[in-house]
């Protein structure tokens, strides 16, 4: 899954797919097509920063950012489009644009938003995160980060099912670096293997995350290497979707450990 974020304050990519305060279509079009051609089976478009201390945005500006890009990448490419997104009239209309899986942050908690879902028919990416954006890093006081977290997971699958939305649609994300320290972090990624025996397809965002400046002292700009190394402990602990800001380079990576297990 390769990351798209049309936001001005993502804190990678932010605003590299801005001009003069909008959307460059014809930048994100080309950024869509490289990571399609080094490999990307799924883009995830994002217009709301979610970051620590990200502010929110307006319905109208999250639909700006993101409904255009939908519509052209589904016009022109053959890749699944996922849509970043907890807004409800963002899931409605990115779905009629053509994005094929949601992707919510807040796990469909948003008022309207779990309706929205079912109503489009589509997949559903639901992810662990406490509070809002804004403050989720002063909610980091858990018992058991690992526990909690299935539980919190498990939970709203089930209501997720009774909202009509199928089992076969739903996948997990333990959310790595939302309301969570670096050590809590580290105990989700050692115990991914127990979320993956629970039924759903997992799917992991650890590209570039500041959980790995303590551990290798690099820049933000600078993380390809630990990215790379997560990325792969991930796929071996049974994750079945690694988002990631760098394509090529981790779909090199994932090819050589498939192609080694193949041999075996």
């Amino acid at each position: 899954m390769g990351i798209l974020n049309t936001t001005p304050d993502s804190f990678s990519d932010g605003g590299q797919l801005q001009r003069d305060g909008a959307l460059d279509l014809d930048s994100a079009l080309a950024r869509a097509r490289d990571m399609v051609a080094a490999g990307a089976d799924i883009l995830d478009i994002g217009g709301e920063s979610t970051r620590p201390g990200a502010e929110p945005v307006s319905v109208a500006e999250e639909l700006r950012r993101v409904i255009p890009l939908v519509a052209a990448i589904d016009r022109e490419l053959d890749v699944v489009i996922s849509v970043d997104t907890s807004t409800p009239e963002v899931m409605h209309e990115a779905a009629a644009a053509g994005a094929g899986l949601i992707n919510d942050v807040r796990a469909l908690q948003r008022k309207g938003a779990m309706e929205a879902a079912a109503a489009t028919g589509l997949p559903v990416c639901l992810m662990h995160m406490r509070g809002e954006p804004k403050t989720m890093q002063q909610q980091t006081d858990y018992q058991s980060v690992v526990a909690e977290v299935l539980d919190y997971l498990l939970g709203r699958a089930g209501a997720a099912q009774q909202a009509g939305i199928s089992a076969d649609r739903i996948l997990l994300d333990p959310g790595f670096g939302f309301a969570k320290s670096l050590e809590q972090n580290l105990s989700l990624v050692r115990h991914l293997p127990e979320l993956a025996k629970k039924g759903y397809p997992i799917l992991v965002g650890m590209s570039r995350k500041s959980m790995l400046g303590p551990i290798t002292g690099r820049d933000v700009d600078q993380r390809l290497a630990g990215s790379l190394a997560l990325a792969l402990l991930a796929a071996q602990s049974g994750a079945k979707i690694i988002r990631v800001h760098d394509v090529r380079e981790t779909v090199d990576v994932l090819r050589v450990w498939s192609a080694v297990g193949s041999a075996v």
